[in-house]
């Protein structure tokens, strides 16, 4: 990981990389959940009144899962912003 740019201003692939491999490093499920839940599939059912539930199986299908939506969906400026946060704050976290 580079020091000599702020992590917010990565691409936002490889943020997102960089912030997987820590989690999957951890074995940090919560964080990969919370990821999950902050996906626009999944913003809206709550919005609908749905319940997000909970993600059931495991791991590596929680990882996987995760990394599907990212596959299959374009992120618009909010969330992509939201998440690029999220991801330089976990990785400064999480990081020596």
């Amino acid at each position: 990981m580079s020091t000599d740019a702020p992590l917010e201003d990565l691409p936002f692939d490889e943020l997102r990389h960089q912030a997987f491999h820590v989690a999957e490093k951890r074995l940090d499920i919560g964080f990969f959940t919370d990821v999950f839940g902050h996906m626009p599939g999944m913003v809206a059912i709550e919005g609908e009144g749905g319940d997000l539930g909970s993600i059931g199986g495991t791991f590596i299908e929680t990882v996987r899962a995760v990394k599907q939506m990212f596959g299959d969906s374009e992120l618009d400026p909010n969330t992509e912003a939201l998440l690029r946060a999220r991801f330089a704050t976990y990785i400064r976290e999480h990081t020596k």
